[in-house]
């Protein structure tokens, strides 16, 4: 994949309609603090495209990213923030769920996990919820892998599998957004999402 074109085309406050892009959807869902915008950054090769900081919980929109004209990378809200007070994450939470079970453009929701840690109880929550909105489980980033030593990783990567009670199908990407390490296998998976001839119109 070369990205050449980035336009972050639409940011989405709690109240604001949801829309049909028409184009594939990818989206992503983390807790706070767990990496998704140093993510973004990497994917596009931008440094400070999209705003990360290391105050959890800084993202308080829904925003869609159009990669290439071709496909949308969608930033979800991070969830699991204990500062963000409990009536505005219900009301993100609604919108989110409404979002995952009715959009007919979500190709893949990605699901971003601090590898160092075993996933928290609201990871379990989405991993689960995404199985039953969307039928399939999520593709697992798992993130921060150059803070660990490289002899556990596949140690941490059995653990969070399990936690998870994902299956062996799973996806499972170990991602560093400082390395660049797994991006180009996430490139990959997206090509072939996007190029496949079975992929509904």
């Amino acid at each position: 994949m070369k990205i050449l074109s980035v336009n972050l085309d639409q940011v989405l406050g709690v109240k604001s309609e949801l829309p049909s892009t028409g184009k594939p959807e990818f989206v992503m869902a983390g807790r706070s603090n767990v990496g998704k915008s140093s993510f973004i950054n990497a994917f596009i090769n931008r440094k400070n495209y999209a705003r990360t900081s290391s105050t959890p919980g800084k993202t308080r929109t829904i925003n869609f990213y159009n990669i290439n004209d071709q496909f949308y990378l969608v930033d979800l809200p991070g969830y699991g923030y204990a500062a963000t007070g409990a009536v505005e994450q219900e009301k993100w939470g609604r919108m989110i769920n409404k979002y995952l079970e009715t959009s007919e453009d979500i190709e893949e929701v990605i699901q971003f996990v601090d590898i160092r840690h075993d996933p928290s109880k609201q990871d379990m929550q989405m991993f689960d919820f995404v199985k039953q909105s969307t039928g399939f489980e999520p593709i697992v980033i798992l993130t921060k892998v150059d803070k660990i030593k490289r002899s556990q990783i596949k140690k941490q990567i059995a653990d969070i599998r399990k936690c998870l009670n994902a299956t062996e199908n799973c996806v499972m990407i170990p991602f560093s957004a400082e390395t660049k390490q797994g991006l180009q296998e996430i490139y990959k998976i997206i090509d072939d999402i996007i190029d496949s001839p079975d992929k509904p119109e």
